[in-house]
């Protein structure tokens, strides 16, 4: 089994804190005596994390940084701090490269947590998986992947949670609409892939999708098709409803939609020589109907939809491997953000799904409610700076006038004081 990442990004024993400093994580760090972790970053050692995450230098120029903070309001000042998205506007590509491994015949878990503090408009908030092969420096939009996961959000049309599995060679997105949270505080994303080809989608350890891979995304041909050699009976009816037989057309139904404007009369400069003969211009009829149509009653020989006959696909060849892959081996971010700001932090990779959930629930989990706590007081602490900062405003405002009100009044008294004086 693979050796675990620890908080500062080194190789750990299973069920061992880092080498330096106490046991961060009690209860995952337990589970992890018979869990694989294969990666875990929480950027717990300062500016040790650049070490070990590679920067792409593919179109240098469109690239924006990422810098490590908890960003305004947190739950922990350290332990919430991590990769921020800095530059608005840019493209993000960076990527950490950890021991191979393959999840054949064993449960896949990938987690981390993603804080788009900026309330953001446009921009992902996803990961991908990548293989061994992959060239650190040249990552971009079009390196092969293995699995993309995590949310996107543009506009509001786009509010989304992708889950793309590569096979052969072909990315293929889950067809199950997913929504992800909106707001600007952290959330922590599960994805769940199992050796059955079920999975399980996860936020906040709460699982919004489930389902069969084979069933969900479209890898193989559909297992049953329509029989090509059976027809539609042609006495099957399957119209739901009909024309009433007993519904007559009303004899004064048909009326011209338009008609001449009698009343109209020909303009004095009209020259027919020039705009040719004159003639009634036409008007829309009022009492124009359109076009007349029978109501409509059920069918009384409505048989319902024609079931047509299933026969097995003889291009369906089940595969059983779909969820696995080989030489898994680096995690990275390739992002396009509008507005920058988003946080991401609490990196997982494992084979066991209760220790993925302690991890959440002893780092996420520990640190969700004192973020908001913390973000309503600054919320509040602002409202009340603009509170004081108008009625400041209008204090000035208000002093201004009487100081002009009675400026004007002294004005008046010297004018009628020189008038007096003249007469």
């Amino acid at each position: 089994m693979a050796a675990a990442v620890g908080p500062g990004g080194g190789a750990l024993r299973r069920g061992l804190g880092p080498g330096p400093g106490p046991l961060l994580l009690l209860g995952a760090a337990l589970g992890a005596a018979r869990a694989a972790v294969y990666f875990q970053e929480q950027f717990l050692d300062g500016a040790g994390w650049q070490k070990r995450w590679v920067h792409s230098e593919y179109k240098a120029e469109r690239l924006g940084t990422f810098k490590l903070t908890a960003g305004k309001f947190y739950g922990d000042p350290v332990r919430d701090k991590g990769l921020q998205t800095s530059e608005n506007s840019k493209f993000y590509a960076i990527s950490s490269r950890f021991e191979p491994f393959s999840n054949k015949g064993k449960t896949l878990v990938i987690q981390y947590t993603v804080k788009h503090e900026q309330k953001i408009d446009c921009g992902g908030g996803y990961i991908k998986i990548f293989s061994s092969d992959l060239d650190q420096k040249n990552l971009s939009g079009d390196s092969h992947y293995y699995i993309m996961f995590g949310p996107d959000i543009c506009g509001s049309e786009t509010k989304k949670v992708h889950v793309i599995l590569n096979y052969k060679n072909k990315p293929h997105p889950m067809k199950k609409p997913i929504r992800c949270k909106v707001d600007g505080y952290t959330h922590l994303y599960t994805l769940i892939i199992r050796p059955d080809q079920t999975y399980e989608v996860k936020i906040d350890n709460a699982v919004v999708a489930s389902g069969n891979l084979e069933d969900d995304l479209d890898f193989l041909p559909p297992r049953k098709i329509n029989d090509p050699a059976v027809k539609k009976p042609h006495d099957w009816d399957d119209r739901i409803q009909i024309d009433d037989p007993n519904d007559i057309k009303p004899e004064d139904w048909d009326e011209p939609e338009y008609i001449m404007d009698t009343s109209a009369e020909k303009p004095e400069d009209w020259d027919d020589s020039v705009n040719g003969k004159w003639s009634y211009p036409m008007v829309k009829n009022p009492l124009y109907r359109g076009e007349w149509q029978p109501r409509q009653i059920d069918n009384p020989n409505y048989r319902g939809v024609w079931p047509h006959p299933k026969i097995d696909n003889p291009n369906y060849s089940p595969d059983y491997n779909i969820y696995s892959y080989e030489n898994i081996s680096i995690i990275g971010l390739d992002i396009w953000q509008v507005r920058a700001g988003t946080i991401f932090d609490n990196f997982l990779i494992t084979d066991d799904e209760d220790y993925a959930e302690d991890f959440g629930d002893e780092t996420w989990g520990e640190t969700k409610d004192p973020e908001k706590e913390m973000n309503i007081r600054q919320t509040e602490e602002e409202q009340e700076r603009e509170r004081v900062t108008e009625e400041k405003y209008f204090e000035q405002r208000f002093k201004k006038k009487i100081k002009e009100k009675r400026k004007s009044q002294r004005d008046r008294v010297m004018r009628s004081s020189v008038k007096k004086e003249e007469l």
